[in-house]
């Protein structure tokens, strides 16, 4: 296992390297600059060159790049362009806000998908099946920014119910911080449950076709132990593998609904750097979001073993 979980962390250099080349590139190819959106209208070709040395934009863009990823090993992730505060101490404090979110959206999607994955395999080809086949292909065909505007102007014009725009961490104040953020994640949640309640039905339904699952049933097993005890354990792989990359995907994938619901999370940091192209603190974001989803994947494969302790890796 140990060999198993170094040779993944190796595999995290080419990786994230590879990554941070490519957003390096992208970076470089977006239209406009940095200097033109400081200086504006006062632009002079002395200020604008003072401006590149200072920010280190003079220099070949190999230079730039080599530089930046020596910078990121020895753990300096450099600073704001614009405010010229360091980026990593920023990258974590906007990072706690979006793995609240993502966490919340995930339970609410487990809550919705598992329960109600279970029944339409119990239930299979009956209206309560169809119905929620429905609502899985509703879940994942629906935008989730449509999803939220549609929740705002219904809430907005049928409760006269708006939702709050300051964010309050837990510690400060747990009730407001819930009030901005159940509806954000229950409406991820709503669009991550598409997808796992499709892949709960499906699992259940080929696990329910096996011999062993006959035996127990032969054996005069409740249905609720071979259910829940037998089916749905061995039916758990996939089900966390969908959920693990989904969790993942949230990290990076919530900058639209962060935007709508004023959260000041990862994606709104990442959207805010884009348009004042700050590129230490795309890059870093894009890294930190890149390391986070492999690391996360690493957490998943690990998890097989746990769930079935068939599976070895050595």
């Amino acid at each position: 296992m140990r060999g198993y979980i170094l040779r993944r962390l190796l595999t995290l250099v080419p990786v994230l390297t590879g990554i941070s080349l490519c957003v390096f590139l992208v970076m470089k190819l977006v239209p406009g600059d940095v200097v033109s959106g400081i200086l504006g209208v006062e632009q002079t070709p002395e200020l604008r060159a003072a401006w590149e040395k200072k920010l280190g934009l003079d220099q070949p863009a190999p230079v730039q790049y080599l530089k930046w990823m020596g910078n990121v090993l020895r753990g300096n992730f450099g600073e704001s362009f614009r405010t010229g505060a360091p980026v990593f101490p920023e990258i974590l404090n906007r990072f706690k806000i979006t793995a609240e979110l993502a966490f919340l959206a995930c339970l609410a999607s487990l809550l919705m998908a598992i329960p109600l994955g279970i029944l339409s395999a119990l239930r299979r080809n009956r209206p309560l099946d169809k119905a929620v086949r429905v609502l899985a292909l509703l879940g994942v065909s629906v935008p989730n920014f449509a999803s939220a505007m549609l929740l705002i102007l219904l809430l907005s014009k049928a409760f006269g119910y708006f939702t709050p725009v300051k964010y309050l961490s837990p510690m400060e104040d747990l009730r407001a911080n819930l009030e901005i953020m159940v509806l954000p994640a229950l409406i991820l949640g709503a669009t991550m449950a598409g997808a796992v309640m499709r892949m709960t039905r499906s699992s259940v339904l080929e696990v329910l076709r096996q011999d062993f699952i006959r035996a127990v049933r032969g054996r005069g097993a409740p249905e609720r132990v071979t259910v829940f005890r037998h089916a749905l354990k061995n039916a758990c792989i996939p089900i966390v593998t969908l959920s693990g990359m989904q969790v993942g995907t949230l990290l990076g994938g919530t900058v639209v609904i962060e935007q709508i619901f004023s959260i000041p999370g990862l994606g709104q940091l990442v959207l805010t750097g884009i348009s004042q192209r700050d590129y230490p603190v795309v890059q870093g974001c894009v890294l930190f979001i890149a390391f986070v989803y492999v690391m996360l994947n690493l957490l998943v494969d690990l998890l097989y073993t746990w769930i079935d302790p068939r599976i070895q890796y050595d």
